[in-house]
């Protein structure tokens, strides 16, 4: 997934002529604290919310401020990762994205980001997530995948991540079964930690058992 695949043509960009009062008209009707600013198809910078309120005169055009905007952009080739980047870095509402020859060609918003994330990772599909603990010296994908694959199942999408002062690593699995109990017993039988499951089965003592399994995990 591309930057220029994301590019929506919701959010308009503001232009010098534009005034202040539009800008923050603008913000508000979508749900956006910050806007680009374009002088033709150039880009100029990231005009905030609170920059606009600053203003002495925000019925005036924009033109007629010193303005001190900040610059982030991204170009048009980029994954879908650089986004996410830069808009975690700088808290960023809206990333514009440029093309090679550096002129404007629109914005991602955050909400736009977040729902093509969230079908990059699986969120919407059915399945059921498990969460290992393991040494770092010890992940081997490869391997992980053949223990889940070994139950007719397949990764839908995984996440891994450090964890703070340790050499050990968190892995999450989201998994297209929504009966993980057999898989659970596998990687158990290979001696990995299950850190938590997330799944349905048929039992209420199952069910009782992942409920307690879960808020230990919140309480770790």
């Amino acid at each position: 997934m591309i930057a220029f695949e994301l590019i929506t043509d919701d959010i308009p960009p503001l232009r010098v002529s534009d005034s202040g009062s539009r800008a923050l008209h603008w913000m508000e009707e979508f749900k956006v604290s910050h806007l680009p600013l374009i002088k033709g198809t150039e880009y100029l910078g990231l005009i905030s919310y609170s920059d606009i309120l600053d203003l002495n005169k925000p019925e005036a055009p924009l033109s007629k401020y010193r303005l001190s905007l900040i610059r982030p952009y991204i170009y048009e080739h980029v994954h879908i990762y650089e986004a996410i980047k830069l808009v975690h870095l700088l808290g960023l509402t809206i990333i514009p994205v440029l093309d090679k020859e550096g002129k404007y060609l629109g914005s991602i918003s955050m909400f736009s980001l977040v729902d093509k994330f969230a079908g990059m990772a699986a969120v919407t599909e059915p399945g059921g997530i498990l969460v290992l603990e393991l040494n770092i010296n010890d992940y081997s994908l490869s391997e992980i995948a053949r223990l889940v694959e070994g139950n007719d199942a397949k990764i839908l999408s995984l996440y891994l991540g450090s964890l703070p002062e340790s050499t050990k690593l968190e892995l999450t699995l989201k998994i297209n079964r929504l009966d993980l109990s057999a898989i659970v017993q596998t990687f158990e039988r290979f001696n990995y930690v299950i850190k938590a499951t997330f799944y349905e089965s048929g039992t209420k003592e199952d069910v009782k058992n992942r409920f307690d399994s879960f808020m230990n995990y919140l309480n770790m």
